[in-house]
């Protein structure tokens, strides 16, 4: 008895449609039947409308005299008018095409309603729930709950969300405890760093050489922790930074782009290509992250760059597009792969260079709703930098 009223109240899509089906098809048949008798009715109510005339026949004798009652051997019904004709004709091909019409409407109707009863409610809660986890909400519930197969979809779409939304406050927890770590070591790695450094200082007064030259081992290897702790500090702020869009004269920005670029490459000694292909008058930036992105670009480029360096500028709909060109050794293949990536280098020397500087283009362009290209040309590489404008008034 339950798994009856289990099949009633659920059954499975499959036993579903195929009942729709059976249904419709038995209302097209009752409606092809009916409609071949009343079309039958009506025409032979029409034919019925005209008497049949009937013939008698008479033998006869060699003088022409009757013999006999006679006998009726044939009978002529009366001509039909021309309308009735017609009419009697279309009566009697008209059940021959009500069939195929029916089972044509029935079909629809069964798909048609199969889908609103069976189909709709389920499909645009699944598509509602992948909107909201494609826009990272996974504050919600999916409210469909039957025991046919997509109701067990449902169900299991409802695990995952959950999954994955246990999943992300354990992994967002875990990013906030780094960050919260990571400001603490490099807040409290100061205070022995600065009496190192005092040290150090008095160390390299000594009038002994080998002492002084120990100590200035030292201070140089403090001073690289003193920028490794001053560049995560840095990276703790940019990763929380938000940008704030506003509108900037197209042309004072691109004298801004080139003026910074000549005078970085001026100091050494490398040429400067600028192209300026902003159309707008006004573009909608974060000048801020533009140009601590810019900056960081051009240094790279000017320190690798065998003689000259080349500089693109773009903004349409709202999208502004940096590309920055050198003609130097270009990226390797390991390096194009991870060269946004936080800390990494391949420099020889990591007194200077953390490898954080494309990581904080790639996350100033990824906070301004943008990206961060890299790819190797003919003869060196190019980096694009792409901001996308988010809130302003008047976007280019």
């Amino acid at each position: 008895m339950d798994r009856i009223k289990r099949f009633v109240n659920t059954p499975s899509l499959r036993k579903s449609i195929i009942g729709y089906i059976t249904v419709f098809a038995l209302l097209a048949a009752g409606l092809s039947i009916a409609t071949g008798a009343a079309c039958y009715r009506v025409s032979e109510r029409i034919k019925n409308a005209y008497p049949v005339t009937w013939e008698k026949y008479y033998l006869t004798n060699p003088d022409g005299e009757r013999l006999g009652e006679g006998a009726y051997i044939s009978k002529e019904p009366l001509a039909m008018s021309e309308k009735d004709e017609r009419l009697t004709a279309l009566l009697d091909l008209v059940p021959m095409f009500a069939a195929p019409v029916y089972s044509a409407a029935a079909i629809l109707a069964a798909a048609g309603l199969f889908y609103r009863n069976r189909l709709k409610k389920p499909l645009h809660e699944l598509e509602l729930a992948s909107e909201k986890i494609s826009d990272k909400n996974l504050e919600f519930h999916i409210g469909y709950d039957s025991g046919d197969e997509l109701g067990r979809l449902c169900r299991s779409f409802e695990a995952m969300r959950s999954a994955l939304a246990d999943n992300f406050s354990e992994m967002w927890r875990q990013v906030e405890e780094r960050k919260r770590l990571n400001a603490a070591f490099a807040h409290d790695l100061r205070t022995p760093l600065t009496v190192l450094k005092g040290y150090g200082e008095l160390l390299q007064s000594n009038g002994d050489a080998d002492v002084a030259q120990t100590a200035a081992t030292m201070a140089k290897h403090i001073s690289r922790l003193e920028k490794y702790a001053d560049s995560m500090g840095r990276l703790q702020r940019l990763e929380e930074a938000q940008p704030q869009c506003c509108n900037m004269d197209a042309a004072a920005l691109a004298e801004a782009l080139y003026e910074t670029a000549a005078l970085m490459a001026a100091r050494h000694e490398k040429e400067v290509i600028f192209n300026n292909h902003i159309k707008s008058a006004a573009v909608a930036a974060d000048m801020e992250f533009v140009m601590q992105v810019y900056e960081n670009l051009i240094s790279n480029a000017v320190r690798y760059a065998a003689a000259k360096i080349e500089i693109c500028a773009s903004a349409a709909d709202g999208r502004l597009a940096i590309s920055v060109s050198d003609d130097g050794p270009g990226f390797s293949g390991e390096s194009i792969k991870n060269a946004a990536e936080p800390y990494f280098t391949e420099a020889a020397d990591r007194t200077e260079h953390f490898g954080v500087g494309l990581y904080i283009c790639r996350l100033l362009c990824e906070r301004h709703g943008g990206e961060l290209l890299l790819k190797n040309k003919s003869v060196g590489c190019e980096v694009t930098a792409i901001f996308q404008s988010r809130g302003a008034e008047g976007n280019s």
